[in-house]
């Protein structure tokens, strides 16, 4: 068992412990400091100072009073992020509601069943999808009193528009100036704050009730740790949908650092540029995109190309010189010079010039994919946390990345592996519960300890490794058990044509997968070949590409075992997506529910055991290797 005894707690001495408080506590301690940059209706960066952000919260605070909302009555929010979804947020929990999250692609029955099981009351919809979406909900005369639109206007006693709140909240402010102080002060670090549905791989969504505590505790903790400089810059797109999301927004409180808050995925790589951000979040996939982009553009023969390659192998000869702080010799210091200059500066450009560390989360990032960026001169840290945990439970530090690791625990909070190798965590960041569902919690919870489902180890520096998720093994028929996300990460980041990696096999012979194909990188195959003449399909169907995959995956599988490595694969033309059900809103892949639907494709890469790849020379495209 590793972390401090939850006795130790002095870091949470004289703070104030709810969202509310804390808020007001950062507002008069830096009231004229930036708190948020945010992007207006013509992509022009705006600010807010936090004396700024804490008026705008109390006015949304006052006009939900107004409005009616009782104390811990639900607010659910139905947007993607963006400065409307913060400043709401910090209102509902200001007026002592609390804040219902649901991503903006949640529908059908998940949505439906997130709204009746939450009882939300008021619903604040970014524009008119998400109208639509309520107006179908089959309670929605009954259990919804008042819906915001963030977007637009609708015609109806029950919907009013974003601007039409603040000013209800400034006259409500003007007519009862102590309302908003009264309700806030009602609120207690025992109070609801956020119930977050779990977007599980199978059955319903699972609400998780975070008290206004475990929000405080994570600030509190992750600010003892000096991660983040207050005079930074982080750049948040991530859903604040996500349980990370809010957990970025109040550990913001502690330490005072600027967002940049803008969600739109497909403008992030022009907001760095603009931005210029210090700090940014990601998952996986992200890294692994902008690695494949990279490595991609260097074409084989070119003088670019053979740069790029000297370039990242003088920054692996590199990385134990800078991880263990040691001088490197003079040749490998004057080469890594020239390097940074030639090729890396322009990756750092590109993400703004200012970039001090990344942090990935949500699932397992490649230790290879780590590295590479690491020998550009980029740190890519881990964390760790489940929704259950209130996000981060563990997280290493950009000064001693320990790849391949999500680093040590929190203060405050003890992680111990049980005999079957299951993580469990303790601590201030643990849930009250399921909401409705005290026989799921009494399962998930026993003396405190929260049973995470993941498998892992401790190293002997108190580094915490994540190696198998427990329920989620294959076995095949030889008997040997198989992760399949090791499988799946190993695929992904080791084949820059590869957009998502499904692995098949329980109870098969051998390890399959299906790949969705990263269109821009295969075209961009295709148009160095000569082959820009195909279509995206007849590319993927030719033998010259099948062969160019083939050689891929047999190195990847190099750095599999034996019985781990894919044997066969199809590949797909698109993406797996949340509308389909086979994806959760938090990107999770939905294995099960896949093999099922692609059953008939599944089955092809078995009818013959013959077809099985082969050790026969394939072409291997040279790329920049990490």
């Amino acid at each position: 068992m590793i972390g401090r005894t939850l006795s130790d707690l002095e870091f949470l001495e004289g703070k104030p412990q709810t969202i509310g408080a804390m808020l007001e506590w950062r507002a008069s301690h830096t009231p004229y400091a930036w708190a948020y940059k945010y992007p207006d209706e013509h992509d022009s960066w705006l600010k807010l100072t936090w004396k700024e952000a804490h008026e705008l919260a109390q006015q949304i605070a006052a006009a939900l009073l107004q409005l009616g909302l009782q104390y811990e009555e639900r607010v659910a929010i139905i947007s993607q992020t963006r400065i409307e979804w913060v400043l709401a947020d910090f209102g509902i929990n200001i007026a002592g509601g609390a804040t219902t999250a649901i991503y903006p692609n949640t529908a059908g029955e998940d949505f439906d069943h997130i709204l009746t099981d939450s009882q939300s009351a008021y619903v604040i919809a970014e524009n008119s999808d998400q109208l639509l979406k309520l107006l179908q909900y089959p309670k929605f005369k009954d259990q919804i009193r008042k819906v915001i639109l963030l977007e637009g206007e609708y015609a109806s006693d029950k919907v009013i528009t974003w601007k039409e709140l603040l000013e209800l909240g400034k006259r409500h402010l003007a007519a009862e100036p102590e309302a908003v102080k009264a309700a806030c002060e009602k609120v207690t670090p025992a109070t609801l704050a956020t119930l977050v549905y779990t977007s599980g791989t199978t059955g319903m969504p699972k609400g998780v009730e975070l008290l206004h505590s475990n929000w405080a505790y994570e600030a509190w903790a992750v600010n003892t740790l000096g991660l983040i400089d207050s005079n930074a810059t982080l750049y948040f797109w991530l859903p604040l949908s996500h349980v990370f999301g809010k957990d970025i927004m109040t550990i913001q409180l502690a330490i005072g650092f600027c967002s940049a808050v803008d969600g739109r995925v497909d403008k992030i790589v022009p907001n760095l540029a603009v931005v210029k951000p210090d700090v940014m979040l990601g998952v996986p996939r992200i890294f692994e995109k902008v690695r494949s982009a990279v490595m991609l553009s260097f074409p084989r023969n070119s003088i670019k190309g053979r740069i790029a390659r000297w370039a990242f192998s003088v920054g692996r000869d590199s990385r134990d010189y800078r991880l263990n702080g040691k001088p490197m010799p003079v040749h490998l210091k004057a080469a890594y010079a020239v390097a940074d200059k030639l090729v890396f500066s322009a990756l750092k450009e590109k993400m703004g010039g200012n970039i001090k560390f990344m942090v990935s989360g949500s699932a397992k990032l490649s230790r290879r994919v780590q590295g590479w960026f690491y020998s550009a001169g980029i740190t890519v840290i881990e964390g760790y946390g489940l929704t259950e945990t209130t996000a981060i439970a563990m997280v290493a530090h950009w000064r001693d990345p320990a790849f391949g690791t999500v680093g040590k625990p929190l203060p405050g909070t003890e992680v111990k592996i049980a005999e079957d190798g299951e993580i469990c965590i303790k601590g201030g960041l643990i849930m009250r519960g399921y909401h409705n569902n005290p026989e799921l919690t009494a399962e998930a919870i026993t003396d405190g300890w929260f049973h995470t489902g993941d498998i892992g180890k401790i190293d002997e520096y108190g580094n915490v490794q994540i190696t198998d998720r427990k329920k989620d093994l294959m076995k095949t028929s030889g008997g040997k058990y198989v992760a399949p996300a090791r499988v799946e990460t190993v695929m992904s980041s080791n084949i820059p044509y590869v957009s998502q990696v499904v692995a098949v096999g329980d109870g098969r012979k051998y390890i399959s997968a299906l790949f969705t194909m990263d269109s821009a990188n295969v075209m961009q195959w295709a148009k160095r070949r000569g082959m820009d003449d195909l279509s995206f399909q007849e590319v993927l169907d030719s033998d010259t590409f099948r062969h160019t995959m083939n050689g891929y995956v047999k190195r990847a599988n190099e750095r599999l075992e034996h019985w781990e490595t894919v044997k066969r694969f199809a590949m797909l033309p698109n993406e797996f997506t949340v509308d389909e059900g086979v994806v959760t809103p938090s990107l999770k892949i939905r294995r099960q529910i896949i093999a099922k639907q692609y059953a008939k494709l599944v089955d092809s890469l078995y009818d013959d055991d013959g077809d099985e790849i082969t050790d026969d020379d394939v072409v291997i495209d040279d790329v920049p290797r990490d």
